[in-house]
């Protein structure tokens, strides 16, 4: 029985240049091969030379975010600076494994970056709409990116 193949993540190191080469899928530096796609390992001798590294995606593959994909997320963590997300959904499909996401203070809004401050007073902002968010101790309210409100949070 064959061993399962390896499932690699962009970025990942595959291997040293000295033991192989850099086929499909992969990339060399600094005198490493790298995963560039995720998928499963593949090595191939050719001839006498190195053997060539490849990843390649499978037919049923993970279904991946990319640039521009309406994702659904989790927060994880929020500081000053970011907020660290899992992506549950891509669209509507939900992912097999949780990808791990960071939101950037400047991307929340699409105007006034600089203003953004994600609680007032240490207290936590409550969604009013999906572009507003409320201080429940100042009524101080604050325009942002909200995801769906759902209808028992929503005040009118």
């Amino acid at each position: 029985m064959a061993p399962p193949a390896r499932y690699c993540v962009p970025g990942e190191r595959l291997c040293s240049t000295e033991e192989a080469s850099a086929g499909s899928g992969t990339y060399a530096r600094h005198g490493s091969i790298f995963a560039s796609l995720a998928g499963c390992l593949q090595k191939c001798a050719e001839g006498g030379g190195l053997p060539v590294v490849s990843v390649v995606r499978d037919a049923e593959a993970q279904l991946l975010p990319g640039v521009g994909a309406v994702v659904t997320c989790k927060v994880c963590s929020i500081n000053s600076r970011f907020a660290k997300v899992n992506i549950l959904y891509v669209g509507s499909t939900p992912l097999k494994s949780t990808f791990r996401g960071t939101i950037r203070r400047e991307d929340i809004r699409a105007t006034e970056k600089d203003k953004v401050s994600r609680a007032l007073l240490g207290v936590q902002m409550v969604p009013i709409s999906w572009c507003e968010m409320q201080c429940p101790q100042t009524h101080t309210k604050d325009f942002r990116k909200v995801a769906r409100v759902q209808p028992q949070f929503l005040q009118t």
